[in-house]
């Protein structure tokens, strides 16, 4: 397990190192000037070529890339140019939001699909119900998904709350009341593509000839689709939730937005919208580097589930 976890480290670090620089080298040089972008077309140059250097935008790209870096590993990722605020400050602020956003629609989506398409009982009504829902939660959009779920729930039926965040701090139950929304907007997708890849590997398992072997044991149909089809059918499910997880941060951003939650998302959107650069690249560097963490714990999971895995390794 720590040779499985070293090799996974010594190729993420390269990778980190690559994606953070081509993300510094569009932010500040392929879209243009920072201070040109910043100050706008009447700029005149002398305008422009003042704030390069007061900002540092005058140096070379690789020296302006190590500053950053190096800074950023220190733990100061500069300060915003619209709120004057640490950049570090702000990332605090909104991450754990958006942490716990992904981390219930991956657990849900896994889990709902996992449990619910390993039924027996009325295993032909949901079917038919998962199909149905995969079908709406893979065709429509998030941002109309969530739309549709703030008319029914929340303006129709009085249900829940249209848009908003509550901290746990206010309680808990005001607290997931608002979530439940937005978690179910950015779950829809999961649970939908999850079952697809599921049902296929579930239905191939469900044909080999130790779950024939089980059945002329005389076990019922319930222990053998949890204890002997879930087990082995669940590992594509894994590999897969591994190499969703960049989708998930887009997810992510588009559901924030829609319901004006303060979380890493609306907080990117905000910084491009005001040429933030200091965030942006900030914000960047988060999701490059979550994702990589994410996909690790994805493959420490697999071994965990897959002793070939770490024999290999």
């Amino acid at each position: 397990m720590v040779a499985l976890i070293l090799s996974r480290v010594a190729i993420m670090v390269p990778n980190v190192i690559l994606l953070t620089f081509l993300l510094f080298a569009a932010v500040t040089s392929f879209l243009g000037t920072p201070a040109a972008i910043m100050l706008g077309e009447e700029a005149s140059p002398e305008t422009i070529a003042e704030l390069n250097a007061k900002l540092g935008f005058d140096q070379p790209l690789p020296t302006r890339y190590w500053e950053w870096m190096t800074n950023a590993l220190a733990g100061d990722l500069g300060r915003s140019y619209t709120t004057q605020q640490p950049v570090a400050e702000m990332i605090a602020n909104a991450l754990p939001l958006t942490l716990e956003l992904a981390l219930w629609a991956i657990f849900l989506g896994f889990c709902g699909a996992a449990l619910i398409n390993s039924l027996t009982i009325f295993r032909t009504f949901f079917q038919t119900f998962t199909a149905a829902v995969s079908i709406i939660g893979i065709t429509v959009p998030n941002f109309l998904l969530g739309l549709l779920f703030i008319y029914v729930f929340a303006i129709q039926l009085r249900w829940l709350p249209t848009t908003g965040w509550s901290p746990w701090s206010d309680g808990a139950l005001r607290h997931l009341t608002y979530m439940i929304l937005p978690v179910m907007t950015l779950t829809a997708f999961y649970f939908s593509s999850f079952t697809l890849v599921y049902k296929a590997e579930y239905e191939a398992v469900r044909n080999n000839l130790f779950i024939r072997a089980a059945r002329s044991k005389g076990l019922s149909e319930t222990r053998i689709s949890y204890r002997h089809i879930l087990p082995n059918s669940i590992l594509p499910l894994i590999t897969y939730a591994g190499l969703s997880l960049g989708q998930l941060v887009g997810g992510a951003v588009v559901t924030e937005t829609v319901f004006s939650m303060p979380g890493m998302g609306r907080l990117l959107v905000s910084a491009i919208s005001a040429r933030d650069f200091p965030v942006m690249l900030a914000v960047g560097m988060v999701i490059i580097v979550g994702v990589m963490i994410l996909n690790l714990l994805a493959d420490i999971t697999y071994s965990l589930v897959n002793p070939l895995v770490r024999t290999s390794a």
